[in-house]
């Protein structure tokens, strides 16, 4: 069976990707996760955002756990 992880997009992230959610092999960690990515959809690669791996945001590079759920979250503004 394969390691398959399923990435949620969110706002304008989803807007770019002209989808909402994608499935793929889970590569293994954050850093190969965004460079398929950024390979699969050349125009996120000038956005900002957040990765979160199950509902947990994660700001430096992670090892991504088998079959886990990952967000895509656009940067929040706050007031």
């Amino acid at each position: 069976m394969s390691d398959q992880i399923k990435i949620k997009a969110f706002g304008m992230i989803a807007d770019k990707m002209g989808q909402e959610e994608i499935r793929m092999l889970n590569p293994g960690s954050t850093d190969l996760l965004l460079h398929k990515l950024y390979q699969d959809f050349p125009q996120l690669e000038s956005m900002k955002f957040g990765l979160a791996i199950n509902k947990k945001l994660c700001s430096e590079p992670t090892s991504i756990p088998h079959e886990a759920e990952l967000a895509l979250l656009p940067p929040f503004s706050g007031g």
